[in-house]
């Protein structure tokens, strides 16, 4: 099947929106530079030598202006002679935003949406030369036309968005910069239209049971032939020992559900508990025993339940059950991978692979991004790393206008059907925190037509084996109605971001954790390269502030990000450092602490079941909570999560009674045997050791030691397992601790780490 890429150089034409009408005008009218596509606006102006570099100190204020421009897109190629008979499609998969094709002058069509594909029948319309024209029209002047009511509201400030199906923090966030930009991000391709093929698939695991899988078939296929009678369905799938079940079942009609037995399955689990062991799966269209068209999946054999109740109070519950196994679940938000999404695709394995080396088993996708490739989802699917995926839509009330329930219902349609087969993915939840944005203001969130109505009607028809969840956090009308004595089971926990330690960390409800996170300045290095020399020092300026991040004009955050950061080092050590290089480790060293709290603490209780922290890696260079900024540079923290997040740990519990206890965590389902040993790190007196079995799925004691909570120690935990070392510490005591004997401890630290 025929397959034409229109990526590569184009011409691209710009200016003020309204100044032009036709290529013509266009042409005569306003500049003209060399375009990438996949790209960007703002990165070919760069590359033109137009603009200065965004990410460097407060050059993405410059680009305001051009928030206002309208983008000409124009490129010719030439099509083979002996093609022009044949069907094609025009595929986009990715435009920034609203945008209006002409395929040799000729309308095919309008489009609003940068989230998915876009597509136009253009048979017959092609030539052995063409020329392809796109216009892009700004997305402020194009907002400025919506209606917007009273209930409308976004959180950032930034209500031209509500309307925009845009990446929503490309308006600014406080954790990404104000860059509305255009551009074509995706690649675009012409492709031959089949007389016959399969046009949809989905598999879903509807049982396991007695060494067999029950598998729900739904399929599509389009075909010219009027006749049905002879046609059949090869399905042939194909485990990771190269072994095959054939199943072939007779189809009268272009769609159908199949009941498919498979035998003695490999069940795909999660990091942790199993092999995500996958299928190859080759589905075969046949008619008169003629191959017409084949499709090859890879899915993995599993089943997938939320168990939850509405309010945390009363034995509540929040836990995902695969394979009829309660799973732990521990791992981070992924946020935008750049603040340019045309470079998302360089950067996504290197980013999946840190949060397997981090030992995450789960991703949640933020709303505030984009939907990511098929090259996130089979990385996924081949690591055992769940995914928990938000619909885009973020930390707003938005339009609930018949015309915006469209857009939606569009978007989450395709959405779904393109990513529904992927093992990995085990939840679909209808935002992020516009629960929050209705409660706040004593409306119900249950109001909210988009995610009780829209969102989940979709998923029911297209994905009905997978759970769907209203919000992240999903707050009931049991909660909204409590006036605050109830509280919803799955919390984002930000709060005042106070010690890491405080009553607000450790005495909370939650029974699964969404957000959580705490600050860390990068390394000087990567500092250098955002913030200009004679500003790196002190922190209090405004090149920190608009990295960390600011984005508006005419007003401030409620907070300054830095000072609580600032806050934060002088709440553990007692004092800030007045030197850049100190005051660096000292932030790094507080991020690295809370972090490593956080999740020893939910991994410690029996009732949480699950902690999604905020957030691997940067989209852009800035101050913030991730653990790796966006040049890669890793901060101390990388290295104390990973160690507490392997599916064995042990870890120690906080004062009580006297005694901390060492507590071997088994979240696997094998037993785990070896030996562990405590000491002193100042003194290197052992303090505890000796042999440990944990049985599979739990958690054992393994010793105590006698302490006062008046000291100030470090204890240094290692174990032997598997022939492997692995480690872990614990810091006794309250604050305020010393820098400089911490600076003594992490030279320990950091040696048995590496």
């Amino acid at each position: 099947m025929l397959s034409i890429s229109l990526s590569g150089t184009w011409n691209l034409y710009f200016g003020p929106q309204g100044e032009v009408n036709g290529i013509d005008e266009v042409k005569k009218k306003f500049q003209c530079i060399k375009a990438t596509v996949p790209g960007d606006v703002y990165l070919d102006l760069l590359n033109a030598g137009l603009i200065e570099d965004p990410f460097f100190g407060k050059n993405y204020l410059d680009l305001r202006k051009y928030e206002f421009f309208e983008w000409w897109y124009e490129k010719e190629f030439e099509i083979g002679k002996e093609s022009l008979d044949k069907k094609f499609k025009l595929i986009f998969y990715g435009i920034d935003t609203i945008a209006t094709i002409l395929l040799n002058g000729r309308f095919l069509g309008k489009v609003n949406n940068m989230f998915i594909e876009h597509e136009f029948d253009v048979t017959g319309l092609l030539k052995e030369k063409n020329q392809i024209i796109i216009r892009i029209e700004s997305p402020i002047i194009w907002a400025k036309d919506k209606s917007y009511e009273a209930i409308n509201i976004s959180w950032e400030g930034r209500d031209e968005a509500l309307w925009l199906r845009k990446a929503q923090h490309s308006f600014g966030w406080d954790i990404a910069p104000r860059i509305v930009s255009s551009g074509i991000w995706k690649e675009i391709k012409l492709k031959e239209i089949k007389d016959n093929y399969i046009e949809e698939l989905y598999y879903a695991t509807s049982k396991i049971e007695d060494n067999n899988a029950t598998l729900d078939v739904f399929f599509k296929f389009r075909t010219n032939i009027q006749y049905f009678e002879e046609f059949t369905l090869r399905f042939t799938f194909t485990d990771k020992d190269g072994k095959r079940q054939t199943f072939e079942f007779p189809v009268e009609f272009i769609t159908g559900h199949i009941n498919i037995n498979l035998k003695n399955p490999l069940l795909w689990w999660p990091k942790g508990y199993g092999e995500p062991n996958l299928y190859e799966v080759r589905c075969e269209l046949l008619y008169n025993r003629e191959v017409l068209d084949e499709r090859i999946d890879k899915i993995g054999i599993r089943t997938v339940h939320l168990e939850r109740t509405e309010t945390a109070e009363q034995d509540g519950t929040f836990r995902f059950i695969i394979n009829g196994i309660p799973v732990r679940l521990r791992g981070s938000n992924w946020v935008p991978l750049d603040a340019f999404h045309s470079r998302d695709r360089e950067r996504t394995i290197p980013v999946l692979d840190l949060f397997d080396d981090l030992g995450c088993n789960i991703i949640r996708c933020w709303g505030g991004g984009v939907y990511e490739t098929e090259d996130f989802f089979d990385f996924c699917d081949s690591h055992g790393i769940v995914v928990w995926q938000d619909f885009a839509l973020a930390c707003a009330r938005y339009p609930q206008t018949e015309e915006f329930q469209k857009i939606i219902e569009e978007e989450a349609i395709k959405v779904v059907k393109r990513l529904r087969n992927h093992a990995s993915l085990i939840l679909w939840a209808g935002d992020n925190e516009c629960d929050y944005v209705y409660n706040l203001e004593n409306l119900l969130p249950s109001d909210n037509v988009l995610t009780r109505e829209i969102l989940p009607s979709v998923c029911k028809r297209l994905d009905p084996y997978r759970p769907y969840l209203p919000s992240s956090p999903y707050i009931s009308d049991i909660v909204v109605k409590s006036n605050g004595k109830l509280t919803p089971p799955e919390q984002h926990l930000w709060g005042p971001r106070d010690y890491y330690k405080s009553r607000f960390y450790t005495e909370n409800k939650a029974k699964f954790i969404s957000e959580i996170g705490y600050h860390g300045c990068p390394n000087l290095e990567s500092l250098k390269k955002f913030i200009p020399e004679n500003c790196l020092w002190p922190w209090n300026n405004d090149y920190w502030r608009l990295h960390s991040v600011e984005h508006w004009r005419s007003k401030r955050r409620s907070y300054n990000r830095n000072e609580l950061m600032a806050n934060q080092i002088k709440e553990l050590f007692g004092s800030i450092p007045e030197d850049i290089e100190e005051f660096i480790l000292a932030s790094q060293i507080t991020q690295a602490e809370a972090k490593k709290f956080f999740i020893e603490r939910a991994r410690l209780s029996n009732d949480i079941w699950g902690i999604i922290w905020w957030n691997v890696i940067d989209c852009w260079p800035q101050i913030s909570d991730a653990i790796v900024d966006y040049y890669f540079g890793k901060k101390l923290a990388y290295y104390y999560i990973k160690r507490v997040q392997e599916p064995f740990c042990i870890m120690m519990t906080e004062p009580e009674n006297w005694y901390i206890k060492i507590v071997g965590i088994n979240d696997t389902l094998i037993e785990k045997r070896g030996s562990y040993r405590v000491y002193e790190a100042d003194t290197k007196e052992d303090l505890s050791s000796g042999e440990f079995l944990v049985s599979p799925l739990d958690k054992k004691i393994l010793g105590k030691i006698r302490v006062s909570k008046g000291e100030q120690r470090l204890f240094i935990i290692e174990w032997e397992l598997n022939n492997s070392k692995h480690l872990n510490h614990y810091m006794l005591g309250y604050p305020p601790f010393s820098l400089e004997r911490y600076k003594e401890w992490l030279k320990i630290i950091m040696e048995e780490v590496k």
